[in-house]
Parts: C-alpha cells; structure tokens; sequence
C-alpha cells in the first residue's frame, strides 16, 4: 500500500461512496490523528480530481467537501508537539486540518500534493516518507525511518552476526570443537571423584589405586588449560577480525549516503556505531557465541549425568531453576529497553562534544564556556542516570539469583544428606553430585548474565545494520551510462526541488548554460543558490524536473564519471590533517609533485607555500588549522585546479582573502574559467563583473537573467542587491569614508 493511499475503515468508506462518483478515483487518502478540538481521534483526507474531502472516522454528520478548482492555495503551520494542514479557497472560511508532529513530513507531502491537482499538474508524491513510528506497533522511532527496537527479530540478527563469520570458517571450526571438547573434558573430575571417595578413601585401598584417578584429575586440569589458552588466542583472532570487516563495510557505506542521510542524523550518533556498538559486537563475537555453546553443552551433559547419580536428587536441585529461568526472560526485555535508551543517551553526548570541541573557537569568543559545562553535566547526569537504572537492575536480579542458588544447595545437602543415612546414597555420589550442580547452576548464571550482555550487542548490531542497510547513491547502477567526456552544457528543465520535499527551495527553475559560459548566481541568503549547486553535483535529486548535462538527465549518469568531471570550491573550507601537497593532489592521486606545484602556481598559493619551513610537505593540521583562512582557500582553489573538472562551481571562492591576494586570486581565476562551463555564487556582487550572464533568483524562482550591465540598467532586484550592498560597505567602511557624515566635524 502506498503511504498517500491507505485503507479506509468501512464506515468512511460508505461515506466516500455515497458522495463521489464511481469513476473518480481517490488520489491522496489519508488519515490524522488529531481532530478540531486537539485532541486525538482520527479524521480522514481524501482528495480525487475534483474535489477535497474530510470525513470523520464517527458520527454521520460533519463531511466537508471542498471542489479542487476553488481552491487558492494550500500551507502547513507548525505549532509545538503539532501541526496544520490549511486549505483556502474561494468558497468561505479555510479547512483546517489537525495532526501530532508524528505525521508531519506525511502532510507536507501531502499540501505539496493538493497543489499539484490544483494546478492541474500530474502528482509526484513519493512513493516512501520519513517514518518516525514503526509500522508494527506504532512506537515512535529512536531515529527518523530507523529500526524499531521492539520489533526487530533476535534470531534474525543472531544469523546476520553469524554470517560475518563465514570468511573464517576453518577457524571457527576448530574453535567450535575447542568449545565443545572442553565442557565435555569437565564432565569426568565429579566421576572420578566418587571413584576416589567410594571406591579408595572409604575402603582404604592402596596407594596404586588412587595415584591413577589423581594423575587423570591431572591430566585434565592441564587439558582444560591449554583449549583455554589456545581457543582464547582463536576467539580474539576471529573476533576482532569479524568487527573489523563489520566496520569496514559500515565506513564503505556510510561514504557513499547520499547528504540527505546526514541531515537526519547528528554525527556523534554515526560515530557511537564505530565506537560502541562495534566494540559491543566484538565483545559479543569473542565471548558470547563460543560460551553460549561450550555452556549449552554443559548444561545438557550435566543435567544428564545429575539424572544418572540421582533421579530424585536432580528433581530437589532443580527446584529453583523455573524462577531462575522467569527471572532472565523477564529481565531480558526490561533490560534490552534500558541499554537502547543508554545508546540514545550516549549518542547525544557524543554529539554534544563533537559540536562543542569543533566550535571551541565560538564558545571562547563569546566566553560560554561555563554554559557549555553546564549543558554537558545536563547529557552526562541523562547518562548516567540511564546507566544506573541498567546496573540496578542487572545486581539485584544478580542477587536474587544467588539467592535461589542457594536453596538448592541447601535442598542437596539436606536430602542428600538424610539418603547417605538410610544407607540409600554413597558420600561419594554425593560429592559428585554437589560438583554437578555447580557446574550445572554455572550455565544457568552465565546465561543470566549473557542475558545483559547479548541485550547490549544486539542492540549494538541493529544500530549497525540499520545503517548498512540504508539505500546508499547509485554509484554501482548496471543501468548508468558513463561519459568518459563532457562538454560542460548544464541545464534547468522546469526543476523543483526542496530538502524537505514538501517545502520547495527551488520552483520551476529554467535556464540553458552554454559549454564554457561563466554564470554568475546572485540572491538573498537563503533563495537557493547553494542549492543549485547542490543539485548540478548531485548531492540531491530533483523532485520534479531534471538537471541535464551534456543533454542528459543527470539521473542517467554514472555518478563517479559526473563528479569526476565537477570541480567545486565551498565556501565552508574542509582541509584533511595531512601535508600541502596531499591536500592539494586529494582529487587526483597519481599527481606528481610538478602538476601539484603548477597548481598551486596558478591559484597564487606557491609563494606562501614555499616561503613556509616544509615547504609543499607542512602539515596543515585538523581542518587545516594551522594556515590561515586565505591560505586554505587558495589551497581549495588548488585542489579545483589540478582536479581540472569541465564543470566549476566557486562557492564564495574569495571570501576569505583580503584585497590584494583577491585580485591575483581574479586573475588566476580568470584564466582558470577559459574552456570551462562555471558557476559562481560571491557576497561582493563586484566580483562577478566578469560572468558572461547573471541569474537573479528571488523566493525561490529566477527572477533576472542578463549581464552586469544589463542588470543595473534594469533597476530591479539585482540593482537594488548591489545599491543596498554599496550603502552597506559605506556605513561599515573603517574611518566611515566619504559618506560618513562625522567627516569634517573634526
């Protein structure tokens, strides 16, 4: 069932038929969970091509229907914990409809739907949104179309974490007969012993007849302590290899998420999956699935030989295991919640610190750093508060556990004991009986505590393979033609396009860009051009439309060949913490040190390069904090340069340089732009004199295009940008300058 057309109960069905036609299909039908007043109930929106429809889900009266062609437009408005779908129309007051922010990112599709019937355009809501609840139980989501925790299947993530062990099966194999030789070996000391007790110490026999069992109690021990050794070096062999190819393909992944992934998503959350869910994993691989085994087994073996000794015996031992056995599944589920809340918990302040140790410059310019502690103490009390729950929980259930132990020994010795008077029971089967039940009742603490530990890496691994099974870019697309050459011809066919598909950034936006032109793309903060950008790179897809290049829907391309041949300059400047050279050749590899320096020559980067003591071989630090911000630029424009992309894109290129590095920087860049198609977005709109034509973008559409000149002598919205850009310089001009009226006055 598609998200936009779900099943309507009978009762609103009825409703339905009895008001429209029977050809006129519904083509958005949905529900809410809110009515008028705010409180929850759920109501029905059903649209079809000619009119909108809300239907109560009880009662018989209430019905609005409204025709699509007297509908003026369609908004959403958030208010706190929910929102508003708002129809205006030419036909009376607005319909309003209800809903908990749950369902938000669904009617935002859906407004964005109702504006397309109007409009008479062919609807293209998508065919998945956002989920925030699990499509099972209704729970909300820990993140935005994550993995529900209480639905998720453990035999199914035991067989997932099983199967990264398949490139190691020699191993595993050998490591299995370990697991399972050792509680086998185990199994014969309490045997012995009754042998010693009854058959040597009690009658007295010779000395020949015990140093015999003594050397084979011997002889175990030192057996049990090599499989020890030899499977603990195995386990920690095939472990960390396991979590090191599990992070391996986590990383892989995560580097090929399209940026919409990231934007739902705090970074310390993505980290946490590296740190601690992997090392859970590992922790789980090393210790859980060889013991669970080697256990298992003893726990079967035991019991069978507790049954053997003592029937009767074995019924009184076992009297505390079903409370024992309640106890763990109980506490499996408390428990499990409790580690996923501790993850959640953990995420935030690894988030937390990220952002506050990448932004130490900002927190000292403005002296916060005493509000920084204090909202660090908030997420590591929330912390630790989680933290102390789940350890609680885990000693007192721990306790009461060693408690119910205990009564079974007590049950042993008593009834044991009264048997060995009745002449019905050897001392020695009752050693070894009481050998057997410890080894029994170990099991079944170590299940108790792998009860903890297995909620913990499993919660661990969903994190993990929630990840890895999100939908990465189409880099290995079969069906994406590669163009081993471009000629640089980019454009705009009727494109629109919003981070939040509901919520258009761009609309119906159309231009041609000639092989080779320089464009210049100029609005307000926040219109879109970045966004532009971001699609002509194809870091998002378009929502309607298409972005051709060379003719071709870039949705076609093979995405390595398309960005190959794309060359971008940000204005937020990444460095790695490597050498100038590196950082320099990052795009292309196989440079040698002649082409890096050619570079570097020719975004003016050279002098200051070789004026510094390691030359192209210094280190630039973490981001590249150790240059300046004019030198980073320079060295980004660089890195463009020797990537020699067909497409360039300037995104603020020279904002971080000052008057005379900026105009070498021109220059280069002048010579840079022949034979390449460009795109420059610049706050100094005096800096794109040299752009062949200007896109003026205004709320979101193009609003002018033309030259600079042709522009100013428009007097429209780029002439009003650049007076209002040049009175701005003005008032802030160091001194005041010639129109500062305190000029004079001195």
């Amino acid at each position: 069932m598609k998200p936009f057309l779900e099943t309507l109960p009978p009762e609103v069905d009825t409703k339905l038929q009895n008001i429209k036609p029977p050809e006129e299909q519904p083509r958005i039908q949905v529900a809410t969970d809110l009515i008028d007043d705010g409180s929850f109930g759920e109501q029905w929106l059903v649209v079809t091509d000619e009119r909108l429809l809300v239907i109560p889900s009880e009662g018989v009266d209430g019905v609005v229907e409204v025709p699509l062609k007297v509908i003026t437009d369609t908004k959403i408005e958030e208010f706190v914990g929910a929102g508003r779908l708002e129809v205006e129309h030419s036909g009376g007051e607005p319909t309003y409809l209800y809903y908990s922010n749950s369902l938000s990112p669904k009617f935002t599709e859906v407004a964005e739907g109702i504006k397309q019937l109007t409009k008479g355009e062919a609807l293209t809501l998508p065919t998945e949104i956002e989920r925030s609840r699990c499509d099972t139980c209704g729970r909300l989501l820990p993140e935005k179309d994550g993995v529900c925790p209480a639905c998720v299947k453990k035999w199914h993530t035991l067989k997932r974490i099983i199967s990264y062990l398949s490139p190691y099966r020699g191993q595993v194999t050998l490591l299995m007969t370990f697991a399972v030789a050792s509680p086998l070996i185990n199994l014969i000391p309490p045997l012995i012993v009754r042998y010693i007790i009854d058959d040597v110490l009690t009658v007295r026999a010779s000395f020949g007849l015990l140093i015999w069992p003594a050397m084979g109690l011997l002889g175990i021990l030192f057996s049990t302590f090599l499989f020890e050794i030899i499977g603990g070096f195995m386990r920690a062999e095939i472990s960390s290899r396991t979590s090191k190819d599990i992070r391996t393909q986590l990383f892989q992944h995560v580097q090929y998420m399209p940026l919409r992934f990231y934007g739902k998503r705090q970074i310390g959350s993505l980290i946490a999956r590296f740190t601690n869910d992997a090392d859970r994993l590992e922790m789980f691989l090393l210790f859980g699935i060889p013991f669970m085994l080697s256990n298992t087994l003893m726990l079967i073996g035991t019991l069978g030989l507790l049954l053997y000794l003592s029937w009767k015996l074995t019924l009184y031992a076992l009297l505390p295991v079903p409370l024992i056995v309640l106890g763990s599944l109980l506490i499996w589920g408390r428990m499990r919640r409790i580690w996923i809340r501790w993850h959640a918990k953990w995420a935030q302040l690894s988030s937390h610190l990220n952002e506050s140790i990448s932004g130490l410059r900002i927190v000292k310019a403005f002296a916060q750093e005493d509000r920084e502690a204090v909202r660090f103490n908030v997420r590591n009390e929330e912390l630790w508060s989680v933290s102390v729950t789940g350890e609680r929980n885990w000693f007192i259930f721990f306790a009461v556990m060693n408690f119910l132990i205990s009564f079974g020994m007590f049950f042993i010795w008593y009834f044991g004991g009264r048997q060995i008077l009745r002449d019905e029971l050897t001392f020695g089967v009752l050693m070894a009986f009481i050998r057997y039940l410890w080894q029994l009742y170990r099991p079944l603490q170590f299940f108790s505590q792998i009860n903890n530990f297995i909620t913990r890496a499993f919660a661990g691994a969903e994190r993990i393979f929630e990840i890895i099974d999100t939908r990465s870019e189409s880099f290995d697309d079969p069906e994406a033609i590669p163009i081993p050459q471009v000629e640089g011809r980019v454009a705009f066919k009727d494109v629109t396009f919003g981070y939040d598909p509901g919520k258009p950034v761009l609309s119906e936006i159309n231009f041609d860009v000639k092989p080779g032109e320089m464009i210049g793309l100029v609005g307000k903060s926040g219109v879109g051009k970045s966004t532009m950008i971001n699609l002509i790179c194809r870091f998002y897809d378009v929502n309607r439309g298409r972005v051709d290049i060379d003719g071709m829907d870039i949705r076609k391309i093979r995405l390595e060949d398309l960005r190959r041949h794309i060359g971008v300059v940000h204005q937020d400047l990444f460095l790695f913490d490597g050498t100038i050279a590196e950082n320099i050749g990052y795009g292309k590899p196989e440079a040698t040190l002649d082409e890096v320096v050619s570079a570097a020559i020719t975004a003016e980067a050279h002098e200051f390069i070789a004026a510094k003591q390691d030359g192209y071989d210094t280190k630039v630090g973490e981001r590249g904090n150790q240059l300046s911000g004019g030198e980073k630029q320079r060295i980004a424009i660089a890195r463009a340069i020797l990537h020699d992309p067909k497409i360039l894109i300037l995104d603020e290129a020279t904002s971080s340089l000052d008057s005379a590095t900026e105009k070498k920087i021109q220059s280069a860049i002048a010579r840079l732009v022949k034979g390449r198609t460009t795109f420059a977005i610049a706050h100094r709109l005096s800096t794109l004199h040299n752009a062949n034509r200007l896109i003026v973008l205004d709320d979101g559409k193009v609003a002018e295009v033309g030259t600079h000149e042709e522009l100013m002598a428009r007097k429209g919205i780029f002439y009003n940008l650049v007076h209002t850009q040049q009175q701005t310089s003005a008032i802030i001009a160091v001194g005041g300058g010639k129109d500062d009226p305190s000029q004079g006055k001195r």
